[in-house]
């Protein structure tokens, strides 16, 4: 199952461990129990302190547990293990071994108050880049709180629960046998959600804050370069952002990004997180920004108001919220969203394998997720509302080459068709006849570009483009002086990591030129 040389980084690792750790197996005679067994196997002799038993009892086969002996950690893999869930195994192991997870004291003393029981099942993906970081959490939940269990369950292998539990979106948490939430979730997420107080004692912290010289809002490619560069110029800086790490964490390969040939949008996302923490900015994360009230006069502060009732004030404000996948508008939409409807084909793809499903939009990104679809599902349907599609030529190439894809071009998508619990099919209209269509699909997957996260300053605060961009001059600001912006939330073209790091960067030069001359 691995081959030498992450046989040989595994090993590394697991001298890390401490305690002894017993692997845990509930197994059948099928192919799948068979590969798992030789899997844990050799996990097993990579370490004198890790053994495996084959006599575990739990619910789904072929599954296994991580334990010390004579204990429960509550933490189950139902499956293999492997593609990006590899690392979530790795890290269990260390952390059942006794190896010091990587969590501040303040979030593992909020795990370990938690004085209720939290059964938590994840059904993930082995493509899905955003699943490892909602399996890692939970797994270390359930390492520090005995409370707390957490079975980590492979989607693809177990169809037939997937189907009767209406899973259509990974990673999909279920509590208490009860659906708890869908889409990548990072561990204070899941601490707010489980651990309400957590929420009003964050706001008051935040309110007592004093000023800021530089306060970032957001926490993509574009706000972690705000940040680092305002911080490198030894002024006060914060960044708040609903989530760190922003688009980037939804992007499956980089590798256009210059000087690093190939990364993941997850481990992008983790090494912005970590540059920014080597200097001395504070970060406030799940914090939603809701208004921006400019400074009255040149020497006062601006105000920057959040979703949770905190208020944060600063002497300049780079705004970098950037943007999301756009949706099409239409009837059904929003009501099928994670039942059918989806926006990230690597992560949801293998859930609709042997399925019908549709690609809406014909850029690249709609012909590259045709292309992977079509790997998987039954019959995958490309809907282009222009003429032709505008994708590179060689996707388009590759794509014809496809015998379970069919493009449908000119047609106007009007409206989702689905049921009470999924989508069912897509009505489109024919732009050159008019005649009105319907077909018949498990999935539809919506890749038709970004629109800016700009609806909470449509008050006016700020200048907009008709496209809702942030319009900013030369020196990145904004038509408030002091409030600058930067990233793919503005108008400048060309919406790419590379050019949204420039441009934070940019923003924070000009943020600290303002701040002189005041």
């Amino acid at each position: 199952m691995l081959d030498a040389r992450l046989k040989e980084q595994l090993r590394q690792h697991l001298d890390k461990i401490s305690q002894p750790v017993e692997l845990v197996a509930t197994l059948d005679a099928g192919q799948k129990s068979r590969d798992l067994q030789a899997l844990l196997q050799e996990i097993a002799e990579l370490s004198e302190r890790v053994t495996l038993r084959t006599d575990g009892d739990e619910a789904r086969t072929p599954s296994f547990a991580i334990r010390r002996p004579g204990e429960d950690s509550g933490v189950i893999f139902a499956g293999l293990p492997m593609g990006h869930e590899f690392t979530s195994l790795v890290l269990a192991l260390l952390q059942v071994g006794g190896h010091r997870p990587r969590v501040s004291d303040a979030q593992a003393q909020r795990i370990r108050a938690l004085d209720e029981d939290l059964h938590f099942e994840t059904y993930y993906s082995l493509s899905c880049q955003n699943c490892p970081d909602v399996v890692q959490a939970l797994n270390l939940m359930a390492v520090l709180n005995p409370r707390v269990r957490h079975v980590a369950i492979d989607g693809a292998l177990f169809q037939e629960e997937v189907s009767a539990r209406e899973v259509m979106s990974v990673p999909a948490v279920f509590l208490n046998g009860e659906p708890f939430d869908q889409g990548r979730m990072t561990l204070d997420q899941i601490l707010a959600r489980v651990d309400s107080a957590s929420t009003a004692r964050e706001t008051e912290r935040l309110n007592a804050m004093s000023a800021f010289d530089v306060l970032v809002v957001g926490g993509g490619p574009a706000g972690a370069a705000a940040a680092i560069y305002a911080a490198r110029k030894g002024v006060r800086t914060g960044l708040a952002a609903e989530r760190l790490g922003g688009q980037v964490l939804d992007t499956q390969g980089i590798e256009n990004l210059i000087s690093v040939p190939h990364t993941l949008g997850p481990k992008l996302a983790a090494d912005l997180e970590a540059h920014v923490r080597q200097y001395d900015v504070d970060l406030m994360d799940l914090q939603r920004a809701v208004a921006l009230v400019p400074a009255q006069d040149a020497s006062g502060l601006h105000e920057v108001r959040f979703e949770s009732g905190a208020c944060l004030r600063s002497k300049s404000v780079i705004l970098a919220t950037g943007a999301r996948w756009r949706e099409m508008g239409v009837p059904g939409e929003r009501e099928c969203r994670g039942h059918g409807v989806a926006y990230c084909p690597h992560c949801d793809g293998p859930l609709f394998k042997g399925k019908r499903v549709a690609v809406i939009g014909g850029g690249n990104s709609g012909v590259e997720a045709a292309i992977d679809l079509a790997g998987m599902a039954a019959q995958v349907t490309l809907v282009e509302f222009m003429n032709e599609l505008r994708a590179d030529a060689v996707l388009q190439e590759k794509l014809r080459a496809l015998p379970n894809v069919q493009v449908i071009r000119h047609a106007q998508t009007t409206r989702v068709e689905g049921d009470d619990s999924r989508v069912t099919g897509l009505t489109y209209k024919d732009r050159d006849t008019d005649a009105v269509h319907t077909l018949s699909l498990d999935g539809i997957f919506v890749q038709i570009g970004l629109v800016p996260n700009t609806e909470w300053l449509q008050g006016g605060a700020v200048e907009l483009s008709g496209r809702g961009e942030i319009v900013t001059n030369a020196h990145g600001m904004t038509t408030v002086p002091g409030v600058f912006a930067a990233g793919d939330v503005t108008t400048v073209p060309y919406k790419q990591i590379v050019i949204a790091m420039g441009e934070g960067a940019r923003a924070a030069l000009g943020a600290f030129d303002h701040l002189i001359r005041r």
